[in-house]
């Protein structure tokens, strides 16, 4: 989550009016979408297998993200990937539960549309109050 909350909050201390924030937090979480959309496979094959051969596959974590998608579906797991996981993390789960690239595609720029406005939102209407406490 504090990843995702780092786009509203430099686009507001760099000045950037609200909207430019929004697109450029959707932009920052669809490129990492993208890229693990389309080269995720090649990556899983090629990198994570020979980094993590020796890992646990039934770890708790791994257990969590089982829950997550029985529970919720596709879904469920793009609207809570801002909150819990990195867009990369959720990208992967939901490449790893066989969901289609269209699919991802689609409910991850939903997600990132969703909560990039009500981050950019909150913290554009609390950034004025909360600087001027830091500032007294």
């Amino acid at each position: 989550m504090l990843k995702f909350i780092f786009g509203p909050t430099l686009g507001y201390a760099g000045g950037f009016s609200l909207l430019s924030t929004i697109v450029i937090t959707i932009t920052g979480m669809m490129s990492s979408v993208l890229l693990f959309t389309f080269l995720g496979k090649l990556l899983r094959e090629k990198l994570l297998v020979k980094l993590f051969a020796r890992r646990k596959k039934f770890t708790r974590r791994n257990r969590q993200f089982v829950v997550i998608w029985k529970k919720y579906g596709l879904p469920g797991v793009a609207f809570l990937t801002p909150l819990l996981l990195t867009p990369i993390g959720g990208t992967i789960l939901l490449a790893s539960f066989g969901s289609s690239k269209r699919e991802i595609i689609i409910s991850m720029f939903l997600s990132a549309a969703f909560w990039s406005t009500v981050f950019s939102v909150l913290i554009y209407t609390l950034g004025p109050e909360v600087i001027s406490v830091f500032k007294s």
